[in-house]
Order: structure tokens, then sequence, then C-alpha cells
């Protein structure tokens, strides 16, 4: 490394269930890398999105909502979201400025006791509220934990970010650049795909079909510059494959060609996208199902 004072390390982004984590992380690495939506519980795994700049590089960890497990899937997504905890330089708590601090904020304060290491804590969602609220949101968290620093923030239009970055990095310890410049993730390419995929069917769909859903992707080919990904829609019972797929097919036609576009800009390629939907019973709740379908603890840091 040439520059003897460059600065890197991890920091973790952990928060309830949708207070924008992924929003955040897409608009500091540039481009979507964690999927969004308006639902509880769309990120199921750590996606490490990284920053780079010729002075630094920041290593984005954005943990699944913080929440009481449900099922098998649950207790994966929980351990993975307090392992991210384990080894990093720094901590983003990120709150909602829109809602009163909660039962689950104060879960996740309980775990943050235990960590030895700057806290931050993060107002999201400031531009759906009056700048004359922000104070009064600030006095519920300010005493409950010795935080670094507080930053109001829009995940959504940037406001603050650049701010946050600038002391982020100063704070990091002088190291390594553990990821090419050019690189924003270290998931491998099935995962961002499949995820993307995930994703139109979380926004396209209603009722119990989005937490009931995997996607699996079969294969990826390239074939004179035109990529063929085959992928499995994952559901839990003939009702939802009914949903997924829609009448005469128009749903699943509408969600592949969301993602397709999507993909396509991730990759910069054509594509040409198949996609099935098969049903699993239960599959939220058995260990092999879960290991397949890449929820899996050996992947915890």
């Amino acid at each position: 490394m040439d520059n003897p004072n460059y600065r890197s390390g991890f920091v973790a982004i952990v928060g309830r269930p949708n207070v924008g984590k992924s929003t955040f992380l897409n608009r500091v690495v540039g481009q979507k890398i964690a999927i969004m939506s308006d639902k509880a519980q769309t990120t199921r795994n750590k996606i490490q999105g990284v920053y780079t700049t010729k002075d630094a590089q920041i290593v984005f960890i954005d943990t699944p909502g913080i929440h009481k497990p449900q099922n098998k899937l649950g207790d994966f997504m929980m351990a993975s979201a307090l392992s991210a905890l384990k080894e990093v330089d720094a901590v983003l708590f990120m709150v909602n400025a829109t809602e009163r601090r909660g039962a689950g904020d104060n879960f996740i304060i309980d775990q943050l006791k235990n960590v030895h290491k700057p806290i931050y804590l993060l107002i999201n969602k400031i531009d759906e509220i009056s700048p004359d609220d922000i104070m009064a949101i600030i006095e519920q968290y300010k005493n409950v934990l010795q935080f670094k620093d507080v930053y109001p923030i829009s995940a959504l239009q940037g406001n603050n970010v650049p701010e946050l970055i600038d002391a982020l990095t100063k704070e990091l310890p002088t190291g390594p650049q553990y990821y090419p410049a050019d690189q924003v993730t270290d998931h491998p390419e099935r995962f961002v795909i499949s995820e993307l995929i995930r994703e139109k069917v979380l926004q396209l769909t209603r009722q119990e079909i989005p937490h009931s859903t995997a996607v699996y992707v079969e294969n990826i080919k390239n074939d004179r510059d035109i990529l063929h990904i085959q992928a499995t829609i994952i559901v839990e019972r003939d009702g939802q494959k009914a949903i997924v797929i829609g009448k005469g097919g128009s749903m699943l036609k509408k969600i592949g060609t969301l993602a397709r576009k999507d993909i396509e800009h991730m990759m910069g390629n054509k594509v040409f996208l198949e996609l099935w939907v098969k049903i699993e019973p239960r599959w939220r709740d058995k260990a092999n199902l879960l290991n397949s379908y890449g929820y899996s603890k050996k992947d915890e840091m």
C-alpha cells in the first residue's frame, strides 16, 4: 500500500426491521446490493457493502433487522445480526424518526451495552418529520447508551450521510485495502441475483407471501454476451404458488421482467431469465433447506 495513512475497517449497521438500513447501504456504495421493500424483515443475511476512496475503505455489514424469532429462519437471522457486532470497528444503530422508541429498540440497546466499540446513533427518515421534532427524538435515546455521536439522516435523500462517512473514516484504524476499489460487495453473483428476484416478489405480492419466499438460482450460463439465468421461487403452500404465478402466468412474468432489468443493470449484460415456482412445505423450519437456500450459520463472522 503506497499510502501509510490508509484507513480501513468494518462497520455494522443494526436496527429494528424496516428502519432503512438497506437503503442507507445502497446509497453509500452507489448502487443496489441490498434489497428494499416496505415490508419488515426484508434482509435475511448479513450483506457486506464496500465503500472505497483513495484514502480509506469501509466495509459495511447490513444485518437482518433484530426481532423475536418465529422459526428457524428467524433464529438464523437473529444470530446473524448479533454476530456482526463481535468483530467490527464501529456500530451504526439506526432508528426510525417517525416512530417512538419501542421494545425492539430497547432489546438492541441491551445487546449494544456489551459492545466496546464506538456506537453512532442514526436517526433515519428525517425527511418525513419536522426539523423541530429532532431534539425530542434524541432525548429518547441520549441517556441509554454512551454514543460516540448522533446523526439525523435521510438514507433516501442523503441528508448528512457524507458527514457521517467522514466521521467514520477518521475513526477507523490504519490498515489495508481489503477489496479492489471497484468491488461493492463480497457476495457472489448468485446471491445478489436471487435477492433482486426476491425483492420483486416482495414488492408485487401481498398477504403472507413475502416471509415464506426464498429464491434459488439454479444455473447461470453466458452464451454470446447473453446471460441465461434459471431460478426457482420457493413457497410453502399451493395458494402461495398460485399468487406468485398469477392468472395466466401474469404475476410471474411481471416479477421476471422487473428482476431482469435490475440484473442487467448490475451485470452490464443482456439477460434471459427463466423463473419457476416450487412448493416446499415449512421450508423455514428445515435446516437442510435453509442451508441450500443460503441461510447458513457457517457464514457468520
